[in-house]
C-alpha cells in the first residue's frame, strides 16, 4: 500500500468523512433530541400535570414511557435480525414524532399517556436499530468513536436540557417542550435515508445462532417487571413492595429468554459482556438517583446546587468517551475492568458524602471519576458486544445490552427506595444512602472479578 493509499484508508475510517458524515449526524440528531425530551419532561411535568388536572397520576407518564420503551427494545432486536435496521430506523423516529405531537397537543391525561407510549415505542425501536446500523456501516476501528459520540450526545442535553425546558415552560408553554423538537426527528430520518437505501439485504437463509421462542411474551413481562419496580421505588409502601416483588417474579423467566445463555453465570464472551453492562448501569444509576437527595437533605444544598455533581459526572462521561474513541486499538476487556474498579472506588468513596459528618464538596471529584469510568466502559462494552455477536444476532445483542441496562438500573434504584423507606427517611437519608453506596460499590467490584472476555479460538 502506498503512502497516499494509506492516508486515504485512514481518512475513510473517520466518522466525519464524506462517506459517513450524514449517517453520523443523523444518528446523533435522533439520540440528542431523545435526550432533550427525556430530561426536559421532568422539568415541565409539574406545570403539565397542573394544566391537565393529572396530579393524582403524576408518575404515570414516566411509567408508560418506560414500559413501552422496554417492550419496543425487545421487539426491535428481533425485527432487526429478521429484516435489517432500515425499516426500524424509519418506524422508530416516526413513532417518536407522533408521540411528541400527541403529547404537545394533549388536552387531557389519556392523550398525554398515549403520546408517552408512542414516544417510548419510538425510542426503544430506534435505539436498537442504531446499534445494528453501526455494525453494518462503520468499519471496526471506527466503532469506538461512534459509540463515544452517541454517549456524548447525552451531555449537552444534560447540561442545558432541564434549564431550557424550564425556560420554555415558563415563557412559552410546556407544550413546546414536545413540539419544539418534533422537526428534528424528521431531520434525523432524512439524514439517514441515503444509508438506509444502501443497506445490504438481510441474508434470510443464514441461520440464527440461537432459536428463540416466546419473545413477545418475554417483552411484555419485562416491560411489566421494570415498570412495577420503578413504580414501587417511586412510591415506597407495603402495597408497592408487593408490586415490586411481582415485577421481579415476572422479570426472572423473561430475562432468561432475552439474554444470552450463561449471562448470570458470567460465561466468557458475550454473556459476561451483557452482564457487566447491567452491573455498570445498576451501580452507577442506583447511586446517582440519590445524589441530589443526599446533598439537599444531608448538607442543605439548594435544588440547583444539588444537580451540579450530575453535570460534572456527565462531563467526565463525555470526556472519557471522546478519549477512548480516539484510541481504537485499546484493549477493550482491560478498559472494562479498569472502569469497574474505578467505579467501585468512586461509589465507595461516596459514602464519605452521604454520612452526616461527611464533606459535601468531595462529591465533585468522586462523581467525576464515576462518570469517566462509565465513559471509558460503555462504548467498549458496545464494541465488544457487537464483535461477539453473529451477523444475524446483532439486533438480539443490542436489545440484550439495553434491556439488562434498564433492568439492573431499575432494581438498584428500587433497592435504594426500599432501604430509604425501611432504615431512614427522605429528611434523614444517611442510614440508607451510606450502605447503598457501599453495596453498589461491591457490585461493581464483583463485576470486575467475574468479567471474562471470550477465550481465544
Amino acid at each position: 500500500m502506498t503512502l497516499e493509499a494509506a492516508r486515504q484508508d485512514k481518512k475513510s475510517e473517520s466518522v466525519w468523512s464524506a462517506r459517513y458524515r450524514a449517517t453520523t449526524i443523523g444518528m446523533l440528531t435522533l439520540v440528542t433530541i431523545a435526550a432533550f425530551e427525556h430530561l426536559g419532561v421532568s422539568t415541565a411535568m409539574p406545570r403539565m400535570m397542573a394544566d391537565l388536572h393529572g396530579a393524582a397520576l403524576y408518575a404515570w407518564p414516566f411509567t408508560a414511557f418506560l414500559a413501552a420503551s422496554v417492550m419496543a427494545t425487545v421487539l426491535s432486536g428481533r425485527f432487526c435480525d429478521r429484516h435489517g435496521p432500515g425499516p426500524a430506523l424509519v418506524a422508530g423516529p416516526g413513532l417518536f414524532l407522533a408521540g411528541l405531537i400527541a403529547s404537545g397537543v394533549a388536552t387531557g391525561m389519556p392523550v398525554l399517556l398515549a403520546g408517552r407510549v408512542l414516544q417510548g415505542l419510538g425510542l426503544g425501536t430506534q435505539t436498537v436499530a442504531i446499534y445494528v446500523l453501526v455494525a453494518l456501516v462503520y468499519p471496526h476501528r471506527s466503532r469506538p468513536a461512534v459509540f463515544g459520540l452517541l454517549a456524548a450526545a447525552w451531555v449537552v442535553p444534560s447540561l442545558v436540557g432541564p434549564t431550557a425546558a424550564g425556560l420554555i415552560t415558563e415563557h412559552i408553554g410546556w407544550r413546546w417542550v414536545f413540539l419544539g423538537i418534533a422537526p428534528f426527528a424528521l431531520a434525523g430520518v432524512l439524514l439517514l435515508t441515503p444509508v438506509i437505501r444502501r443497506l445490504p439485504d438481510v441474508e434470510r437463509d443464514a441461520p440464527e445462532s440461537t432459536v428463540r421462542r416466546g419473545v413477545g411474551f418475554a417483552a411484555v413481562a419485562t416491560a411489566f417487571g421494570i415498570a412495577a419496580l420503578t413504580w414501587a421505588a417511586q412510591h415506597p409502601s407495603l402495597t408497592t413492595l408487593w408490586l415490586g416483588l411481582a415485577g421481579l417474579a415476572a422479570l426472572v423467566p423473561a430475562m432468561r429468554m432475552l439474554l444470552p445463555r450463561g449471562t448470570f453465570a458470567a460465561r466468557p464472551g458475550l454473556p459476561a459482556t451483557v452482564l457487566v453492562r447491567g452491573i455498570f448501569a445498576g451501580a452507577f444509576f442506583g447511586v446517582e438517583a440519590y445524589v441530589p437527595l443526599t446533598l439537599s437533605a444531608v448538607h442543605g444544598f439548594s435544588p440547583a446546587m444539588s444537580g451540579v455533581p450530575l453535570t460534572v459526572g456527565a462531563c467526565g462521561w463525555a470526556a472519557a468517551s471522546h478519549w477512548q474513541g480516539r484510541h481504537p486499538d485499546l484493549d477493550r476487556p482491560r478498559l472494562i475492568r479498569v472502569g469497574l474498579v474505578a467505579l467501585s472506588a468512586a461509589l465507595a468513596a461516596m459514602a464519605l458524602v452521604g454520612a452526616d459528618w461527611g464533606l459535601a464538596w468531595l462529591v465533585l471529584p468522586f462523581w467525576l471519576v464515576a462518570g469517566a469510568a462509565m465513559g471509558l466502559s460503555y462504548p467498549s462494552i458496545s464494541v465488544l458486544g457487537l464483535d461477539y455477536a453473529a451477523p444475524r444476532d446483532r439486533g438480539f445483542t443490542s436489545s440484550a445490552l439495553q434491556v439488562n441496562d434498564m433492568t439492573f438500573a431499575a432494581i438498584a434504584v428500587g433497592l435504594g427506595g426500599v432501604m430509604l423507606a425501611t432504615f431512614a427517611s427522605t429528611e434523614h437519608p444517611s442510614a440508607a444512602i451510606v450502605p447503598l453506596n457501599l453495596l453498589l460499590a461491591g457490585l461493581a467490584l464483583v463485576g470486575a472479578a467475574v468479567f471474562r472476555p471470550a477465550r481465544p479460538a
